[in-house]
Protein backbone atom coordinates (compact mmCIF):
# COMPACT_ATOMS: atom_id res chain seq x y z
CA UNK A 1 0.00 0.00 0.00
CA UNK A 2 1.23 3.55 -0.73
CA UNK A 3 2.63 5.34 2.26
CA UNK A 4 0.98 8.52 3.50
CA UNK A 5 2.53 11.98 3.58
CA UNK A 6 5.57 12.36 5.83
CA UNK A 7 4.82 13.26 9.43
CA UNK A 8 5.99 16.49 11.01
CA UNK A 9 8.59 14.45 12.89
CA UNK A 10 9.92 13.02 9.63
CA UNK A 11 10.03 16.47 8.05
CA UNK A 12 11.88 17.91 11.05
CA UNK A 13 14.36 15.03 11.06
CA UNK A 14 14.99 15.51 7.35
CA UNK A 15 15.56 19.24 7.85
CA UNK A 16 18.04 18.48 10.65
CA UNK A 17 19.97 16.09 8.42
CA UNK A 18 19.96 18.60 5.57
CA UNK A 19 21.29 21.38 7.79
CA UNK A 20 23.94 19.15 9.34
CA UNK A 21 25.02 18.04 5.87
CA UNK A 22 25.40 21.64 4.68
CA UNK A 23 27.44 22.60 7.73
CA UNK A 24 29.70 19.56 7.33
CA UNK A 25 30.13 20.39 3.64
CA UNK A 26 30.98 24.01 4.47
CA UNK A 27 33.63 23.04 7.01
CA UNK A 28 35.12 20.43 4.69
CA UNK A 29 35.40 22.92 1.82
CA UNK A 30 37.09 25.45 4.08
CA UNK A 31 39.49 22.90 5.56
CA UNK A 32 40.55 21.89 2.04
CA UNK A 33 41.64 25.48 1.30
CA UNK A 34 44.60 25.32 3.67
CA UNK A 35 44.14 29.02 4.47
CA UNK A 36 41.55 31.70 3.77
CA UNK A 37 41.40 35.45 3.19
CA UNK A 38 37.81 36.33 4.11
CA UNK A 39 36.19 39.44 2.60
CA UNK A 40 34.56 40.65 5.80
CA UNK A 41 31.85 43.30 6.07
CA UNK A 42 30.52 42.35 9.55
CA UNK A 43 27.21 41.34 8.01
CA UNK A 44 25.36 38.12 8.84
CA UNK A 45 26.85 36.11 5.98
CA UNK A 46 30.48 37.21 6.13
CA UNK A 47 30.55 36.85 9.93
CA UNK A 48 29.24 33.29 9.70
CA UNK A 49 31.80 32.54 7.00
CA UNK A 50 34.61 34.00 9.11
CA UNK A 51 33.53 31.96 12.14
CA UNK A 52 33.36 28.78 10.05
CA UNK A 53 36.79 29.47 8.56
CA UNK A 54 38.22 30.01 12.04
CA UNK A 55 36.72 26.72 13.15
CA UNK A 56 37.97 24.79 10.12
CA UNK A 57 41.37 26.42 9.64
CA UNK A 58 42.44 27.71 13.04
CA UNK A 59 44.96 30.52 12.70
CA UNK A 60 45.21 30.16 8.91
CA UNK A 61 42.57 32.84 8.44
CA UNK A 62 42.64 36.60 7.96
CA UNK A 63 39.64 38.93 7.69
CA UNK A 64 39.87 41.81 5.21
CA UNK A 65 37.46 44.73 5.38
CA UNK A 66 37.26 47.25 2.55
CA UNK A 67 37.26 50.72 4.07
CA UNK A 68 35.61 53.21 1.73
CA UNK A 69 33.03 56.03 1.87
CA UNK A 70 30.30 53.46 1.18
CA UNK A 71 30.96 51.73 4.53
CA UNK A 72 29.47 53.47 7.59
CA UNK A 73 31.91 54.09 10.44
CA UNK A 74 29.66 52.09 12.75
CA UNK A 75 29.98 49.02 10.49
CA UNK A 76 33.75 49.36 10.37
CA UNK A 77 33.87 49.46 14.17
CA UNK A 78 31.59 46.41 14.25
CA UNK A 79 33.93 44.54 11.91
CA UNK A 80 36.91 45.30 14.11
CA UNK A 81 35.07 44.14 17.23
CA UNK A 82 33.76 40.92 15.67
CA UNK A 83 37.14 39.92 14.29
CA UNK A 84 38.62 40.42 17.75
CA UNK A 85 35.86 38.34 19.35
CA UNK A 86 36.56 35.50 16.91
CA UNK A 87 40.29 35.75 17.47
CA UNK A 88 41.02 36.44 13.82
CA UNK A 89 43.65 38.82 12.47
CA UNK A 90 41.91 41.76 10.83
CA UNK A 91 43.21 43.89 7.97
CA UNK A 92 41.40 47.14 7.18
CA UNK A 93 42.14 47.77 3.53
CA UNK A 94 41.49 51.28 2.17
CA UNK A 95 39.71 51.08 -1.18
CA UNK A 96 38.66 53.81 -3.58
CA UNK A 97 35.69 52.69 -5.63
CA UNK A 98 34.89 56.33 -6.36
CA UNK A 99 38.06 56.53 -8.46
CA UNK A 100 36.46 54.06 -10.87
CA UNK A 101 34.18 55.78 -13.43
CA UNK A 102 32.00 52.67 -13.65
CA UNK A 103 31.28 52.92 -9.95
CA UNK A 104 30.72 56.69 -9.85
CA UNK A 105 28.39 56.54 -12.84
CA UNK A 106 26.22 54.06 -10.90
CA UNK A 107 24.99 52.03 -13.84
CA UNK A 108 23.56 48.54 -13.45
CA UNK A 109 27.01 47.04 -12.90
CA UNK A 110 28.08 49.26 -9.98
CA UNK A 111 28.59 46.30 -7.65
CA UNK A 112 30.95 44.72 -10.17
CA UNK A 113 33.28 47.71 -9.89
CA UNK A 114 33.03 47.69 -6.09
CA UNK A 115 34.00 44.02 -5.74
CA UNK A 116 36.67 44.38 -8.41
CA UNK A 117 38.25 47.24 -6.47
CA UNK A 118 38.43 45.09 -3.34
CA UNK A 119 39.83 42.02 -5.08
CA UNK A 120 42.41 44.07 -6.99
CA UNK A 121 43.56 45.77 -3.78
CA UNK A 122 43.85 42.39 -2.03
CA UNK A 123 45.99 41.11 -4.91
CA UNK A 124 48.19 44.21 -4.82
CA UNK A 125 48.89 43.85 -1.10
CA UNK A 126 48.80 40.07 -0.96
CA UNK A 127 52.34 39.71 0.34
CA UNK A 128 51.48 41.57 3.56
CA UNK A 129 47.97 40.11 3.94
CA UNK A 130 48.46 36.37 3.66
CA UNK A 131 50.51 33.63 1.97
CA UNK A 132 49.79 33.30 -1.77
CA UNK A 133 48.50 29.76 -1.25
CA UNK A 134 45.55 30.98 0.83
CA UNK A 135 42.26 31.35 -1.04
CA UNK A 136 40.18 34.53 -1.08
CA UNK A 137 36.56 33.83 -0.11
CA UNK A 138 33.42 35.93 0.29
CA UNK A 139 29.94 35.49 1.75
CA UNK A 140 27.67 34.93 -1.25
CA UNK A 141 24.72 32.62 -0.47
CA UNK A 142 22.02 30.83 -2.47
CA UNK A 143 19.58 33.72 -1.97
CA UNK A 144 21.91 35.89 -4.06
CA UNK A 145 21.34 33.73 -7.12
CA UNK A 146 17.83 35.09 -7.64
CA UNK A 147 18.81 38.77 -7.63
CA UNK A 148 20.90 41.17 -9.68
CA UNK A 149 24.40 40.59 -8.26
CA UNK A 150 27.09 41.73 -10.71
CA UNK A 151 29.68 41.43 -7.93
CA UNK A 152 29.61 37.69 -8.50
CA UNK A 153 31.18 38.22 -11.93
CA UNK A 154 34.09 40.09 -10.35
CA UNK A 155 34.56 37.22 -7.90
CA UNK A 156 34.74 34.68 -10.73
CA UNK A 157 37.23 36.81 -12.66
CA UNK A 158 39.57 36.93 -9.64
CA UNK A 159 39.18 33.31 -8.57
CA UNK A 160 37.33 34.21 -5.37
CA UNK A 161 35.37 31.34 -3.82
CA UNK A 162 31.95 31.42 -2.14
CA UNK A 163 31.96 28.48 0.34
CA UNK A 164 28.51 29.23 1.80
CA UNK A 165 26.99 29.19 -1.67
CA UNK A 166 28.96 26.09 -2.68
CA UNK A 167 27.60 24.30 0.41
CA UNK A 168 24.03 25.23 -0.60
CA UNK A 169 23.46 27.57 2.33
CA UNK A 170 20.82 30.31 2.19
CA UNK A 171 19.98 33.09 4.64
CA UNK A 172 17.96 30.82 6.95
CA UNK A 173 20.84 28.33 7.06
CA UNK A 174 23.35 31.08 7.81
CA UNK A 175 21.24 32.59 10.60
CA UNK A 176 20.72 29.16 12.15
CA UNK A 177 24.44 28.38 11.92
CA UNK A 178 25.16 31.74 13.56
CA UNK A 179 22.75 31.06 16.43
CA UNK A 180 24.24 27.62 17.00
CA UNK A 181 27.68 29.19 17.38
CA UNK A 182 26.52 32.08 19.53
CA UNK A 183 27.33 34.77 16.99
CA UNK A 184 25.67 38.07 17.90
CA UNK A 185 25.05 38.76 14.23
CA UNK A 186 22.56 35.87 14.00
CA UNK A 187 19.57 38.20 13.98
CA UNK A 188 21.33 41.29 12.67
CA UNK A 189 19.26 43.13 10.06
CA UNK A 190 20.45 42.78 6.48
CA UNK A 191 22.78 45.51 5.33
CA UNK A 192 24.16 46.64 1.98
CA UNK A 193 26.66 49.35 1.11
CA UNK A 194 25.44 52.95 1.21
CA UNK A 195 25.64 53.26 -2.59
CA UNK A 196 22.72 50.83 -2.88
CA UNK A 197 20.47 53.66 -1.62
CA UNK A 198 21.06 55.72 -4.78
CA UNK A 199 18.93 55.02 -7.89
CA UNK A 200 20.88 53.51 -10.77
CA UNK A 201 21.93 56.16 -13.26
CA UNK A 202 22.39 58.86 -10.60
CA UNK A 203 26.10 59.64 -10.02
CA UNK A 204 27.60 58.83 -6.63
CA UNK A 205 30.07 60.97 -4.71
CA UNK A 206 31.39 61.24 -1.15
CA UNK A 207 28.91 63.95 -0.18
CA UNK A 208 25.92 61.81 -1.13
CA UNK A 209 27.26 58.79 0.76
CA UNK A 210 27.97 60.88 3.86
CA UNK A 211 24.46 62.34 3.79
CA UNK A 212 22.94 58.86 3.59
CA UNK A 213 25.16 57.59 6.39
CA UNK A 214 24.11 60.46 8.66
CA UNK A 215 20.44 59.97 7.79
CA UNK A 216 20.51 56.27 8.63
CA UNK A 217 22.43 56.89 11.84
CA UNK A 218 19.69 59.34 12.84
CA UNK A 219 16.97 56.75 12.20
CA UNK A 220 18.87 54.14 14.18
CA UNK A 221 19.09 56.54 17.10
CA UNK A 222 15.29 56.86 16.99
CA UNK A 223 14.97 53.10 17.60
CA UNK A 224 14.43 51.69 14.10
CA UNK A 225 16.26 48.44 13.24
CA UNK A 226 15.58 47.37 9.63
CA UNK A 227 15.31 50.26 7.20
CA UNK A 228 16.84 52.07 4.24
CA UNK A 229 17.05 55.74 3.34
CA UNK A 230 16.68 55.79 -0.45
CA UNK A 231 18.31 58.91 -1.83
CA UNK A 232 16.31 60.78 -4.49
CA UNK A 233 18.22 64.08 -4.57
CA UNK A 234 16.31 66.42 -2.20
CA UNK A 235 13.86 63.66 -1.26
CA UNK A 236 14.60 60.89 1.24
CA UNK A 237 12.31 57.88 0.76
CA UNK A 238 12.37 55.84 3.95
CA UNK A 239 11.72 52.09 3.78
CA UNK A 240 11.01 50.44 7.13
CA UNK A 241 10.42 46.77 7.97
CA UNK A 242 6.74 45.81 8.09
CA UNK A 243 6.70 45.22 11.84
CA UNK A 244 8.15 48.70 12.40
CA UNK A 245 5.89 50.64 10.04
CA UNK A 246 3.40 51.48 12.79
CA UNK A 247 6.17 52.94 14.93
CA UNK A 248 7.59 54.84 11.96
CA UNK A 249 4.25 56.44 11.09
CA UNK A 250 3.71 57.38 14.74
CA UNK A 251 7.17 58.99 14.79
CA UNK A 252 6.93 60.50 11.30
CA UNK A 253 7.51 64.06 12.46
CA UNK A 254 10.66 63.10 14.39
CA UNK A 255 11.87 61.15 11.37
CA UNK A 256 11.17 64.10 9.10
CA UNK A 257 13.02 66.56 11.30
CA UNK A 258 15.99 64.21 11.70
CA UNK A 259 16.39 63.78 7.95
CA UNK A 260 15.89 67.47 7.19
CA UNK A 261 18.69 68.14 9.68
CA UNK A 262 21.12 66.21 7.44
CA UNK A 263 20.10 68.08 4.30
CA UNK A 264 16.97 66.54 2.81
CA UNK A 265 14.15 68.93 1.91
CA UNK A 266 11.38 66.34 1.59
CA UNK A 267 10.93 63.09 3.52
CA UNK A 268 8.54 60.28 2.56
CA UNK A 269 7.69 57.02 4.31
CA UNK A 270 7.29 54.22 1.77
CA UNK A 271 3.95 52.50 2.46
CA UNK A 272 5.30 49.20 1.06
CA UNK A 273 8.04 49.08 3.67
CA UNK A 274 11.57 47.73 3.41
CA UNK A 275 12.44 45.53 0.42
CA UNK A 276 15.94 44.17 -0.09
CA UNK A 277 17.31 45.32 -3.44
CA UNK A 278 14.37 47.65 -4.04
CA UNK A 279 16.44 49.82 -6.38
CA UNK A 280 16.81 46.87 -8.74
CA UNK A 281 13.24 47.58 -9.86
CA UNK A 282 14.69 50.58 -11.70
CA UNK A 283 17.04 48.44 -13.76
CA UNK A 284 15.56 48.76 -17.24
CA UNK A 285 16.93 47.73 -20.58
CA UNK A 286 18.58 51.11 -21.09
CA UNK A 287 20.82 50.74 -18.05
CA UNK A 288 21.53 47.08 -18.64
CA UNK A 289 22.61 47.57 -22.24
CA UNK A 290 26.05 48.64 -21.00
CA UNK A 291 26.29 45.95 -18.33
CA UNK A 292 28.58 43.11 -19.50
Amino acid sequence: MPSGPPSSVDVAASAERDHASKVADLHARLADLGGAVVAFSAGVDSTALLAAARSALGDAVVAVTADSPSLPRAELAEAEALAAELGVRHVVLPTDELARPGYRDNAGDRCYHCKKELFVKVAERRAEIAPPSWTVVYGAITDDLGDHRPGQRAAKEHGVRAPLLEAGMGKDDVRRYSRERGLRTADKPSFACLSSRVPYGKPIDRAVLLQIERAEAALRSLGLRQFRVRHHDQLARVEVAGDELGFAFAEREAIGRALQAVGYVFVALDVFGYRSGAMNALLGNTLLENTP
